[in-house]
């Protein structure tokens, strides 16, 4: 569990996050979403230590982060994981070697634990066998899941990802999303997923924290977004012209249904 509480963030006279408080729930993916500007990336780089916060506490299972030294910080970060949004994989390290780096710069492992550890990591993303490659011979959705690979060969307690279906086709976001609830239920993991995608919203939104120019405007449920009564969350989720129809279309016949037309 991590604890949110009246995080503020200025860079100079702007004030990017503005007294947010929320809980991001273990073995649920809580997910983050809001325009562009909002201040989710701000948000999640303060919960990870990217940056330090102005104002209020980052609280990890009951550890306060946000007044930790750097050296203190080292524990926690080895039970973080982190799913970037352009993967940030090494070019010349081999897909193996790319998954293994964390083991060799956090743990005293032997080769032969390390090796047996990336073996399990591609066998959970669905990717045995592809050890020796390297990032540019496999597909963007492939580099998704040996990121997803790296990021939980820690055995993270969180994990933090940044726009995880960036660039990916609507099948291939599925097999995504997917893939972080399983891993998320499986592990008890505390999840944070920055997204701009609703497909994610609606199909893993266990949590569901909407940011408005810094400030968290709405919280719920996948289940309760749609009928959330909040007009800047509705502009949001409904922003093109075929949602709005969609959504007065669908509105009209539940009207219909109540009347019993």
């Amino acid at each position: 569990m991590i604890e949110i509480k009246e995080v503020r963030k200025s860079f100079g006279d702007k004030e990017v996050l503005r007294g947010v408080s929320t809980v991001m729930e273990p073995g649920k993916a809580n997910l983050v979403i809001g325009k562009s500007g909002s201040g989710k990336t701000v948000f999640l780089k303060c919960m990870v230590g990217l940056f330090e916060v102005t104002s209020g506490s980052v609280v990890y299972d009951g550890r306060d982060f946000s007044r930790m030294s750097k050296k203190e910080r080292t524990k926690i970060r080895t039970e973080i994981g982190m799913l970037f949004q352009g993967g940030a994989l090494f070019d010349s390290m081999t897909v193996e070697e790319n998954i293994m780096f964390p083991l060799n710069m956090f743990t005293n492992m032997t080769s032969g634990e390390k090796q047996k550890r990336v073996d399990f990591c591609l066998d959970r993303v669905d990717l045995k066998g592809v050890n020796d490659r390297y990032p540019s011979e496999t597909s963007g959705g492939m580099q998704k899941r040996i990121g997803i690979a790296r990021a939980i060969v820690l055995n993270p307690k969180y994990l933090f990802c940044d726009e995880p279906n960036s660039g990916l086709d609507p099948r291939t976001s599925i097999l995504i999303d997917e893939l972080l609830s399983d891993i998320t239920k499986e592990y008890k993991m505390t999840t944070i997923i920055n997204t701009h995608d609703m497909n994610s919203v609606m199909e893993m939104g266990d949590k569901v924290i909407f940011l408005h120019f810094g400030e968290k405007e709405w919280e719920g449920t996948n289940k309760e977004i749609l009928n959330s009564g909040n007009d800047e969350l509705n502009d949001f989720i409904f922003a093109s012209k075929f949602l709005k129809e969609l959504r007065k279309g669908v509105q009209g016949s539940y009207g219909k249904d109540l009347a019993g037309g």
